[in-house]
C-alpha cells in the first residue's frame, strides 16, 4: 500500500475517533499501535517500548509532577490578592494602570506556576470586578486577563516546554532560558498597546481617583507582596540559569518555595495538600500517556515511509526554507484554534522537527515560536482554554461573544511579537547561548 493511501487512512482514523469525543492521547496511541501492527507486525512494538523505556528513565521527567504540584499549591495561597493590591496602589494613577498591573501580575504568576489557567482564574476573580467597577471597558479588561494568562506556558518554568524538550530531545534549561526575552517582549508590546489605546481613548481605561491611589507609606508597605513571588522565581529560574541546579532540582526548590508561601499565608493545610496531590497525580498520569502516544505516533508514521512524502510536499511549498517555516506556523496556528496544545505537539512535532533541523534552523528557536502559537491558541476561539476558564468566573452579564470579541486586538499584538522573533532569532537564542 502506498504512503499516500496509508497517510489518508491514518489521519482519517485519527479524525474519526476524535469526532467521537475520545481523549486524544488514547486515540493517537491506539491508532498508532494498530497501524504499526498491520504495517510492521508484532515486532514493531519493541521499537515503541524501547523508546518509552528511554524516556521513562529521563531525570528531567521528574520535573513535571514537581512543577504541577507547585502550581496547585500556589493557586490556593493569597499571593494573587496581595499582588493585585500592590499593583492597584502603584499603577492605578495611570490611564490603563489597572490593566498594566494585571499584566504584571500575570507575568509574575507565569514565572511561578508554569501553567495557563492559574492567572486567568485568579485575575478573573480579583482584577476583573475591580476594573469594571472603575469604568474600564469590558473588552479591554477581558482581553488583558486572557492575554496575560496565556504567558504561563511561555515564561519559564513551563510544563509545555518540558514536554517539547522530551519529545524533541533539546535541553529543558535552554528552552527555559529562551522563553525569558520573548516573554518580556510580548509583555512590553501588550503594555505599549494598552498605554497608546488608553491615551487615545481614555474612557476605555480611566485612571483611579486620587483618594484610591494610596499614600506613599501604603505603597511601600504593599511592596512586601512581591517578596515571596520574587523569592520563588529566583529559587527556580535563578538556580537553573546560574548553573546551580538542573531543571528537575529547581522544580524541587520551587515546591519548597510554594510550601513556604502557603505557610506564610496560613494556607498550609492538610486539605489543600491532599487536593493538590490528587490533582498532580491525575495530570501526571495523563502526561505519561501523552508521551507514550507521542512515541507510538512517531514510530508508526516514520515506519510507513513518511519522510519521503514530507520531503516531496516540502518541495512544493514556495519561498524556500522561510516559506516552510511560515507554513508550519500557519498550520500550528490553525490547529491551535481547534485542538489542545499537547495534542498539537503529538501530531506535529515528530513531523516538523526533523524538517526544521534539516533546513538548518535552531530547534530551540522553533520551539519558542511553537509555544507562542500554543499561547495564542489558548486565547482564540472556538476552543481556547483561557476563554472557558474566564467564562467560568466572569459576571453573568458577560457573554461568550464578549469574551471572543475582546481578544482580537491582543491576538494581533501577539502575532506581531511572533513575527519579530521570527525576524530576529537572537531574541530567543541569546540567553541560551550565553548561559549554556
Amino acid at each position: 500500500m502506498s504512503i499516500e493511501i496509508l497517510t489518508l487512512l491514518f489521519f482519517g482514523s485519527l479524525l474519526f475517533f476524535l469526532l467521537l469525543g475520545l481523549p486524544l492521547a488514547f486515540v493517537l496511541g491506539g491508532v498508532s499501535v494498530v497501524f504499526l501492527y498491520f504495517t510492521w507486525g508484532f515486532d514493531s512494538f519493541y521499537m515503541v517500548s524501547s523508546q518509552i523505556w528511554g524516556t521513562m528513565g529521563s531525570f528531567t521527567l521528574v520535573a513535571i509532577p514537581l512543577f504541577v504540584f507547585m502550581a496547585m499549591i500556589l493557586e490556593r495561597t493569597g499571593v494573587a490578592r496581595d499582588l493585585y493590591r500592590m499593583m492597584h496602589l502603584w499603577c492605578g494613577g495611570l490611564k490603563g494602570g489597572l490593566a498594566l498591573g494585571t499584566l504584571g501580575i500575570c507575568a509574575v504568576f507565569a514565572a511561578m506556576v508554569g501553567i495557563s489557567g492559574a492567572a486567568v482564574v485568579a485575575m478573573g476573580t480579583i482584577a476583573l470586578p475591580s476594573m469594571l467597577e472603575r469604568g474600564y471597558d469590558k473588552n479591554m479588561a477581558l482581553g488583558v486577563i486572557n492575554t496575560g494568562g496565556g504567558w504561563g506556558i511561555l515564561i519559564p518554568p513551563s510544563i509545555l516546554m518540558i514536554l517539547y524538550a522530551l519529545i524533541t530531545g533539546v535541553s529543558v534549561g535552554k528552552m527555559f532560558a529562551a522563553g525569558i526575552l520573548p516573554g518580556i517582549l510580548l509583555m512590553v508590546l501588550t503594555a505599549i498597546y494598552i498605554l497608546v489605546r488608553s491615551h487615545l481613548q481614555p474612557e476605555l481605561a480611566p485612571a483611579l481617583p486620587k483618594e484610591e491611589r494610596g499614600t506613599w507609606p501604603e505603597k511601600f508597605r504593599a511592596l512586601r507582596a512581591v517578596l515571596l513571588p520574587i523569592g520563588v522565581v529566583v529559587m527556580v529560574l535563578g538556580s537553573i540559569i546560574g548553573g546551580i541546579t538542573t531543571p528537575t532540582e529547581a522544580a524541587a526548590m520551587g515546591v519548597l518555595g510554594a510550601l513556604l508561601s502557603a505557610a506564610v499565608y496560613r494556607q498550609l493545610k492538610w486539605e489543600i495538600l491532599r487536593e493538590a496531590s490528587v490533582r498532580t497525580f491525575k495530570l501526571t498520569g495523563m502526561i505519561m500517556w501523552i508521551l507514550f502516544a507521542a512515541h507510538a505516533f512517531s514510530a508508526a508514521y516514520q515506519s510507513m515511509g513518511a519522510q519521503a512524502l514530507i520531503e516531496n510536499l516540502i518541495q512544493m511549498i514556495p519561498g524556500g526554507p522561510w516559506g516552510i517555516i511560515i507554513a508550519m506556523m500557519l498550520i500550528t496556528f490553525l490547529l491551535a484554534m481547534v485542538l489542545d496544545p499537547v495534542g498539537i505537539m503529538l501530531i506535529t512535532l515528530p513531523v516538523f522537527i526533523p524538517i526544521v533541523e534539516s533546513l538548518g534552523f535552531d530547534p530551540i528557536w522553533f520551539g519558542i515560536l511553537f509555544v507562542i502559537n500554543m499561547e495564542i491558541g489558548y486565547m482564540t476561539p472556538p476552543f481556547g482554554f483561557n476563554l472557558f476558564y474566564l467564562k467560568g468566573v466572569v459576571p453573568p452579564d458577560i457573554t461568550m461573544r464578549d469574551i471572543y470579541r475582546s481578544i482580537i486586538p491582543f491576538v494581533v499584538v501577539e502575532i506581531v511579537g511572533l513575527a519579530l522573533i521570527m525576524a530576529f532569532p537572537e531574541i530567543a537564542t541569546y540567553l541560551p547561548d550565553l548561559f549554556f
